[in-house]
């Protein structure tokens, strides 16, 4: 399962020959002006809530790909809006089958408002399951107990979660949430993008070492396989 991390909390996931694209925040995000808007790829734009940090880039590159986005109820409305074309939406606890896979919209713990000051519903997460197997993205959250029902029902490859801290979980938080959802493999995301959220990684890569787990923190534009 091939990942691109793209900065913040936007990374792609390549799965049956179909590209998922998460929570898209490329142009607004200095680390991330290596990476060109037009070559990014997506066949499904899965958006965890309203914050122009999650989907700042979501419209256009919609617009460009004809990609089919997903998304709670709200962030989906505002979405048709504004020029999306095709959307699917989700609510919690809700799942769908897709050409790649089934995506289920999950709980997260923090809030959601879109760029024009609009209600973004409630925030959530998703967990994909896959034929090439399955991976949970946590959004932005706290640590949440709902998190270990992920980790009783569902086998994981890896999973990205927040670790910036000041918004959402930190490092030892996320720490607990792996091993909530059972997961080894963890994917860093939501961290350095803004002064409030920087981590020191080889501190962040102990506590999960420690643990027995791996966090991968990616540079923008750096691939790797899960």
């Amino acid at each position: 399962m091939k990942v691109t991390y793209y900065g913040h909390s936007c990374f792609a996931v390549v799965v049956a020959g179909k590209t998922l694209l998460f929570d898209p925040f490329i142009t607004p995000n200095p680390f991330a002006k290596g990476i060109d808007l037009a070559q990014v790829p997506a066949d499904f734009i899965l958006v965890s809530h309203g914050h122009d940090d999650h989907l700042a880039d979501a419209v256009e590159i919609a617009r460009r790909t004809k990609a089919v986005a997903i998304a709670g109820f709200e962030v989906g409305e505002w979405l048709l809006k504004n020029g999306v074309a095709r959307v699917h939406h989700l609510n919690h606890g809700g799942g769908f089958h897709f050409g790649f896979g089934r995506v289920k919209f999950v709980s997260a713990i923090h809030s959601s408002t879109m760029p024009d000051g609009s209600p973004g519903g409630n925030p959530g997460g998703f967990v994909v399951e896959t034929p090439e197997g399955n991976f949970y993205y946590s959004g932005d959250t706290a640590l949440t107990l709902d998190m270990k029902l992920i980790g009783e029902s569902t086998p994981l490859k890896f999973a990205a979660l927040c670790l910036g801290d000041n918004f959402t979980m930190g490092p030892d938080d996320a720490v607990r949430a792996a091993d909530f959802i059972r997961c080894d493999q963890i994917l860093g995301v939501h961290y350095d993008t803004f002064p409030p959220i920087r981590i020191d990684h080889a501190a962040a890569q102990k506590k999960f070492q420690a643990a027995g787990k791996t966090l991968h923190l990616l540079r923008p534009g750096e691939t790797r396989d899960f």
